[in-house]
């Protein structure tokens, strides 16, 4: 029986964190050539490339990115049993996620719901703009980007886009604001207005539906954090224009108030899967269980391979 050799992996380990050679080989205190040497070893032992070269910069592959996530539960098994002698642990399964810095947390949180919690699985969650998060998918550093945009079609991309729901969007203001109590057009004639920044979706619908109805809005604030604008329709600065589910606990304690729905707008959420030869198995069943909570929409819209 052929067995996994620990020390190849620990400089692979090792590799991958640091991104770089020089640096993994000064951490190890071996040379450069052992360092490849051990990895190449590794590579033909497991039958798969670990590394691919751009621009100077080791890369991991997605074989890479699987031995990375059970080198990670290894190694902090190794580090937890030097803690707590005789104390039983299993091996966390890890879920990479990226987000859209701008994109509802509470969509968030009710998508991940079905693995928050668990005892034997640790979620990585991070944020930042669609590129760079594009980037980490292709690169495999993340498992999938939850994203309220579908990344445009290019020839040759490995991804795949899961419409996952699409949630209205409404005129949201304090309970009692003058303005509140009129209709869709007064509130968007004669009250100051908090908007999605420039280039969302939202805000280009938005834009066009106040052309079509000659309409110039006073705008209080633009911003692209949706957090902020709930914040902001929160201190009464102006009507905020926002899909409810993003204020769906202040509507609920009353504070506040869905003033007009915007029959003509809607916010898409996607979940973005690279077209993996070893997928994450975490992330087939949080898309179908997200798809059974919005009534199975048909929303896949693959794209490469």
């Amino acid at each position: 029986m052929t067995h996994l050799n620990y020390a190849h992996l620990r400089y692979f380990w090792v590799v991958a964190r640091e991104g770089h050679l020089t640096r993994a080989a000064a951490n190890l205190n071996v040379s450069q050539s052992t360092l490849s040497v051990q990895i190449k070893r590794l590579e033909e032992q497991l039958g798969q490339q670990l590394f691919e070269r751009r621009n100077r910069q080791l890369v991991l592959t997605e074989a890479g990115r699987i031995a990375l996530d059970h080198a990670d539960s290894i190694f902090l098994l190794g580090e937890e049993l030097l803690g707590t002698l005789g104390r039983q642990t299993g091996v966390d399964r890890v879920l990479r996620v990226g987000a859209i810095s701008t994109l509802s947390r509470n969509f968030q949180i009710a998508f991940l719901a079905p693995l928050i919690g668990r005892d034997d699985v640790r979620i990585i969650l991070r944020s930042g703009n669609l590129a760079a998060l594009q980037a980490d998918l292709e690169a495999h550093r993340i498992d999938l980007l939850l994203s309220n945009l579908a990344p445009p079609q290019e020839s040759g991309a490995a991804w795949v886009a899961h419409l996952i729901d699409q949630q209205p969007v409404s005129l949201v203001c304090r309970p009692g604001r003058a303005g509140c109590g009129g209709g869709l057009a007064g509130l968007l004639a004669n009250e100051p207005l908090i908007l999605p920044s420039a280039d969302s979706n939202i805000r280009i619908g938005f834009d066009a539906l106040l052309d079509r109805m000659g309409i110039a809005p006073r705008i209080a604030a633009e911003v692209d954090d949706m957090a902020l604008i709930r914040l902001l329709a929160r201190e009464n600065v102006g009507v905020a224009v926002i899909p409810p589910i993003v204020v769906r606990d202040e509507l609920a304690q009353g504070h506040l108030i869905e003033a007009a729905r915007i029959a003509e707008l809607a916010e898409s959420f996607y979940v973005i899967t690279p077209t993996r030869r070893f997928p994450n198995p975490l992330v087939r069943p949080l898309i179908q269980q997200a798809r059974l909570q919005t009534g199975d929409r048909d929303g896949a819209s693959p794209a490469g391979p």
